[in-house]
């Protein structure tokens, strides 16, 4: 079990060191600012969408470990999804987030979140991009979500 914990914990640094797709994106289709006033993460959210897939996605701003890590992530596993496919991945995220269960057919580096569960208010963090994400994919519109 600690090689496993070694390995979560690895994949977290290693998205904190080096996060992914950590940019302004130019000319976005659609954007939103996360904000989490507790801890004082502030996300913005950039996507280039191709219908409703999500061709391109990034993020800018600054927070705590586990936002910036989860967001770095979430951008490596959104590019290319669809709505539908996005919104079910954040539900499997939030499941494992809320719980600590990791579902069997889904090992990947968001499983280095599930102990984010032992940790109720860092919940929030975790989450904040995806909801930025998912509301900015839904609705072109959008451009603020807040986390309380």
């Amino acid at each position: 079990m600690q090689d496993i914990a070694d390995l979560y914990q690895a994949v977290i640094l290693d998205h904190n060191r080096r996060p992914r797709n950590f940019e302004e994106m130019e000319n976005p289709d659609r954007l939103a600012v996360g904000d989490n006033p507790v801890c004082g993460d502030h996300y913005t959210v950039f996507l280039k969408m191709a219908g409703d897939r999500i061709e391109k996605v990034s993020f800018s701003g600054a927070g705590c470990a586990i936002s910036k890590d989860s967001a770095s992530v979430m951008t490596s596993m959104l590019k290319g999804k669809t709505l539908e496919e996005a919104k079910a991945l954040y539900n499997d995220f939030h499941t494992m987030v809320t719980t600590g269960e990791v579902a069997e057919d889904n090992l990947s580096d968001l499983s280095a979140f599930a102990g984010v569960y032992q940790f109720p208010a860092r919940i929030k963090c975790a989450t904040l991009s995806w909801h930025a994400a998912l509301n900015a994919a839904a609705d072109p519109d959008t451009k603020s979500v807040t986390t309380e």
